[in-house]
């Protein structure tokens, strides 16, 4: 029997060939897609997210636990969407305008996707119009904006703006190295979060799971 309880380790260890056999052979055996990710992958990158917000693992380490549930998806992916499996929500997420940096934005990329979320990545100098449009086009719940400097924090107010013109029903949560939680409420945004892990805790309240 596969053991998903393994797989939850593979994910955490970063082991991606273990992840990949351990998801193949669960699936083969019959197991539903939903338990394998539920109880495998995405149990594995709680614990690693945990233990980042803790200062157990660093970057790294995420990165590594990331690939390995990366790779694990190409195969399950498939099979949660024949058996109907809906994501928790979907999330816009882009570097803002005028800012080119993606190492932040790619990590919480890969912690919501490992959390279950659809997410949309919209790369870097990502426009206030194109925030929105994509919001529009996805029905995202979520926009997600990281910006590493500071003459680029101005265009997370212009998102924020945009989003609220717009009418739209979304929740708009911000992040990066000079951001603050000052800022968020200063601007008008749902939510801050100073890291990947925490990033995907705030998601996941915004949209009330």
């Amino acid at each position: 029997m596969a053991d998903l309880k393994a797989l939850s380790q593979a994910i955490i260890t970063g082991s991606k060939d273990k992840a990949l056999e351990i998801t193949s052979s669960a699936l083969a055996e019959g197991l539903s897609p939903e338990s394998i990710l539920n109880e495998g992958l995405v149990a594995g990158m709680n614990i690693i997210g945990e233990r980042f917000k803790n200062n157990e693992v660093y970057i790294p380490e995420v990165l590594m636990a990331a690939m390995a549930m990366k790779t694990a998806m190409e195969v399950l992916e498939p099979r949660l969407v024949e058996a109907g499996v809906e994501p928790i929500g979907t999330a816009a997420v882009g570097t803002v305008q005028g800012d080119l940096h993606d190492i932040g934005k790619n990590l919480v990329v890969m912690m919501l996707k490992g959390a279950g979320f659809e997410v949309i990545d919209l790369g870097v100098n990502v426009s206030a119009q194109a925030f929105v449009e994509k919001a529009k086009e996805t029905n995202a719940k979520i926009i997600g904006m990281s910006a590493l400097l500071t003459t680029t924090m101005p265009s997370m107010e212009k998102t924020v703006t945009a989003v609220r013109q717009a009418g739209l029903s979304v929740k708009t949560m911000i992040g990066g190295a000079p951001v603050t939680q000052a800022y968020a409420d200063k601007i008008g945004a749902d939510g801050f979060a100073p890291d990947a892990a925490s990033a995907v805790d705030l998601a996941k309240f915004l949209i009330g799971k």
